[in-house]
């Protein structure tokens, strides 16, 4: 049987999502699993779990891309002890990939490998960037949007508006508006 396993990040990516369901349909998948979950947060993508589960020896898992299943080489790797154990293979629609083939095993990891190794170098050039832009003075990091608002939060406290009212209002986090009362409140017991 024919699995299909379909993921986009937001919902806004609705269109990808339409035609990676076109596309697991297209080659035959008798049943899809659909999820919009960002492929960081492994622990929450509960329709690949479900995939997995519903899988059985002789079935094939399809994915119309890798980045739509593994984050990196070391989950990618862990997903395939789990298919294999169960005699289920992975097929990749876009690269032409069946891991029911020896062939298709070793693209996959080279791929994998390829894929984690680009990643890194362009996350270590980002952080050279910005070692670089702090060094010459250009980098300042996010500006803290809460505390910009810190005197528009204590007005309207003093108003009579509550907490999350505020927060709505002024477009930040409740956390924030506490933490800054709480902040205004030190001051005044201190100023005493």
């Amino acid at each position: 049987m024919l699995i299909g396993y379909a993921r986009t990040s937001t919902i806004a990516q609705r269109a990808g999502l339409e035609a990676q369901e076109r596309d697991l349909a297209a080659v035959g998948c008798e049943r899809i699993f659909v999820e919009q979950v960002s492929s960081v947060d492994v622990v929450k993508r509960e329709k690949l779990t479900e995939a997995l589960a519903f899988a059985r020896q002789g079935d094939t898992l399809v994915i119309t891309k890798l980045d739509r299943l593994a984050r990196s080489v070391a989950h990618l790797v862990a997903l395939l002890g789990q298919l294999e154990a169960k005699g289920v293979s992975l097929r990749i629609l876009g690269m032409g990939i069946d891991t029911g083939t020896p062939t298709g095993k070793l693209m996959l990891n080279i791929l994998g490998g390829v894929a984690e190794f680009e990643r890194e170098i362009m996350l270590e050039r980002q952080r050279e960037g910005i070692a670089k832009a702090k060094a010459d003075g250009k980098y300042k990091g996010r500006a803290p949007t809460a505390r910009a608002k810190a005197d528009d939060v204590v007005k309207l406290h003093r108003d009579g508006i509550g907490g999350s009212e505020i927060a709505k209002r002024l477009g930040i986090g409740r956390a924030s508006v506490y933490r800054i009362l709480g902040e205004v409140q030190e001051d005044a017991g201190a100023g005493k």
